[in-house]
């Protein structure tokens, strides 16, 4: 930029001379000089903190490592790299034949422990009934034998006979208490359950919606809008939920998942706020400048960022540099019909609402930015020569 400023003036003084027919002499020429440095170097700084520029901008993007949730051999890859997909579109299926081979085993487990269920529910109502026919038993043991100690009493009936009646009364006693102890361990196990359910079943239905969820687990789906790059999954290759190793590369492109960033001086951004306009020259696209908004200006620098560690921090041990402040922005024209691949560069000037009439000369210099990306790097014309 200063080297095109310094052009300009170059120019804007050989044409002064020739037009007014100055002669160039020491004083004239020295005269020239001199004006054009403090005129350049005052310039340079009322513009860059006015309306400050950067060669250093980017569209940033998310991506998400796709993992398998479950592990086993690939069927289908249904989809085709850099194809655009919405939520819920599958990305791959994994053979389910194992995982329906549980969801069935513990189908089956589940209906016989429901089946049990019904048949303690059975159990304790005939446990139930034995306790109530032994409970009448003992209870016309025991009227039999009042009205035998009665009459014994009064010597109608002899010791022998009222002896009969109390053992007759014993064993109805007996077997009340152990028809009590079957209908108590009838109830034990029937009323055995987790918020009123058997814990049998309870169990048995949680391992068969683990089973089913590992069985939809087989087909991997998108999480959002975006597409896949770089495909190599193919049928046949076994995979394994591990971080390191993922399936594929999903690249996000939904609201938020992408943002044009440029990285300024720090002391460029005195004067800038959200809102401010600003312009924006993809190198993707030679000769063209898009509008966009200053969205916000990030309050911290990644030079000065601290993680955690087993020891103290040596400030000598710190990464050196100032660091460059950084600058979010939405692009406000359409580049829907230009090829510009997600990452791309790009030179961003925001023009502030301070001495607005300058920006003119930064619009300039960013124009013919924009211009000289029609010119191709030498490692174009390495390949050209082969």
């Amino acid at each position: 930029m200063e080297l095109l400023l310094i052009l300009l003036y170059v120019a804007f003084c050989i044409a002064i001379f020739k037009i007014f027919r100055i002669p160039a002499n020491d004083w004239t020429l020295s005269t020239a000089a001199l004006g054009g440095i403090v005129g350049l170097a005052a310039l340079l700084v009322i513009m860059n903190y006015n309306h400050p520029f950067s060669m250093n901008a980017r569209i940033y993007y998310a991506i998400t490592p796709i993992l398998p949730a479950v592990p086993g051999r690939v069927i289908d890859v249904p989809v085709e790299a850099n194809a655009p997909l919405k939520q819920g579109d599958v990305l791959f299926k994994i053979d389910p034949t194992p995982y329906q081979y549980l969801v069935d085993e513990k189908s089956a487990q589940l209906a016989d422990a429901e089946q049990n269920v019904k048949q303690l529910k059975a159990a304790l109502d005939q446990a139930n009934a034995q306790t109530e026919r032994a409970k009448s038993q003992q209870q016309l043991a025991q009227s039999n034998y009042d009205r035998q100690d009665e009459l014994f009493k009064q010597g109608v009936v002899a010791a022998a006979a009222l002896d009969t009646f109390k053992r007759n009364l014993e064993s109805a006693s007996e077997a009340l208490v152990a028809a009590q102890a079957v209908e108590a361990q009838a109830n034990l196990a029937y009323s055995a359950n987790v918020n009123g359910t058997n814990t049998t079943v309870a169990r048995l239905t949680a391992e068969l919606g683990s089973a089913k969820y590992d069985l939809e687990q087989t087909t991997t789906r998108a999480s959002g809008p975006g597409f896949v790059t770089q495909l190599i999954l193919r049928p046949g290759m076994y995979v394994m939920p591990v971080p390191l190793r993922p399936a594929m590369v999903f690249v996000n492109t939904g609201a938020g998942d992408t943002q044009l960033t440029a990285a300024f001086q720090q002391n460029y951004l005195q004067r800038v706020t959200p809102g401010d306009d600003a312009e924006v020259a993809f190198d993707a696209v030679p000769g063209r400048v898009f509008k966009a908004k200053v969205q916000s200006v990030l309050n911290a620098i990644p030079a000065g960022q601290l993680q955690p560690t087993g020891a103290l921090i040596d400030p000598g041990n710190l990464p050196g540099g100032g660091g460059r402040a950084l600058v979010t922005m939405d692009l406000t024209d359409s580049v829907s019909s230009y090829q510009i691949p997600l990452g791309s560069t790009a030179q961003v000037a925001i023009y502030t609402k301070y001495i607005h009439d300058l920006s003119l000369l930064r619009k300039i210099l960013l124009r013919i930015k924009s211009w000289q990306n029609y010119l191709f790097s030498e490692e174009h014309f390495e390949g050209g020569g082969h």
